[in-house]
């Protein structure tokens, strides 16, 4: 495909700077670009590999640069570029269109126009799936779940039984929604296990990211809120309750009923113990240990977790520590001296 600068800056609606009819026939990073490129920059720290990149444009924020490379000034480099690669990319990914012979299909089951099963796939008896939705090979769907419209189930994906996906949701592959809550308690010196018999109910336009694993509640329902975005290895446990626009990034882990409000993120390998709340828009930094619970609009870091300012002041004495302990050895022994001065002088 060729377009003009002209073309992609009406298409993204930014402010162009460099030849209009530049020609444009490709996309790429701005590491990897070459002559013909059109590349983005969203991250202020990146801005020197303007100057280096190959790529015949550039995507930026409005933000004044000092460059001669042509550029596209947007509000949202990151976005523009999204639709940039649609036009430039139309129709690159196809997924699976119609219903596999080899998939097994309940006769019970019942599936909408346009719903789209690949090789191997499973559903059981009771299952509903929504107009258009499809299920990429090796699934696997248990009794009763119901599956929403525009919804894309990657392979090797299990949604147990009577679990709840609504619409335009993405589950990438590997994915385990509705295993059992990890429910145990402790009979005559052995470990009995408490009945899970809840479920998971995820709303719409979710994204959940490969091998993440959401525990079906004890009784009720675990809920994932509208418009959140789960990365990859996430581990949420029974009875938690996300609320809508949150972000949940990799190995990441919320212990069991633990409640988070609205357009929260949880940043990498963060841990939450159960049975707290995590407020609004509240922050949790990587790797931190959140024990007790978290006020809306606050950032947390460390463990365990405090509001990332004191967290950080902690965090530079603990640095000096090393310092400060050699300067105590120095002063412990200036005072022995001092001691062992005065015993004798009194002696």
């Amino acid at each position: 495909m060729r377009f003009t600068l002209r073309q992609i800056a009406d298409l993204v609606n930014g402010e162009l700077t460099g030849s209009p009819d530049l020609v444009i026939t490709g996309i790429s990073g701005i590491k990897e670009a070459k002559e013909g490129d059109i590349t983005f920059l969203a991250n202020s720290k990146y801005v020197s590999l303007i100057q280096d990149t190959e790529a015949s444009a550039v995507i930026t924020s409005r933000e004044p640069l000092s460059t001669k490379k042509p550029l596209i000034k947007t509000d949202n480099p990151s976005m523009a570029f999204t639709a940039v690669v649609e036009l430039l990319l139309p129709g690159s990914l196809t997924h699976p269109e119609g219903i596999h012979p080899t998939a097994v299909i309940s006769k019970d089951a019942v599936l909408a126009e346009g719903v789209s099963v690949g090789a191997y796939a499973v559903i059981e008896k009771g299952v509903t799936i929504g107009k258009g939705t499809t299920i990429y090979s090796g699934c696997y769907i248990g009794q009763e779940a119901k599956i929403g419209k525009s919804c894309l189930i990657y392979p090797q994906v299990s949604l147990m039984n009577r679990v709840v996906v609504n619409d335009r949701v993405i589950i990438h592959p590997g994915a385990v929604i509705g295993s059992d809550g990890f429910g145990f308690v402790q009979v005559c010196g052995s470990q009995r296990k408490i009945p899970q018999i809840g479920t998971v109910l995820i709303e719409d336009d979710v994204e959940i990211g490969a091998n993440v694993t959401i525990d079906r509640a004890r009784f009720d329902k675990t809920i994932i809120g509208r418009g959140t975005k789960i990365d990859n290895l996430v581990q949420i446990a029974h009875n938690v309750v996300t609320g809508e626009n949150c972000i949940i990034v990799a190995q990441a882990g919320i212990s069991g009923s633990t409640i988070i409000g609205k357009d929260v993120i949880l940043a990498g390998q963060a841990g939450l113990v159960g049975h707290i709340r995590i407020g609004d828009k509240a922050i949790v930094a990587a790797q931190a240990g959140v024990t007790k619970s978290v006020p809306a609009g606050v950032k947390v870091s460390g463990y365990p977790a405090k509001p990332h300012n004191e967290a950080k002041r902690v965090n530079a004495c603990l640095q000096s520590l090393p310092q400060m302990h050699k300067k105590v050895k120095e002063l412990e022994e200036k005072l022995k001296e001092l001691e062992d001065r005065l015993t004798g002088k009194n002696g």
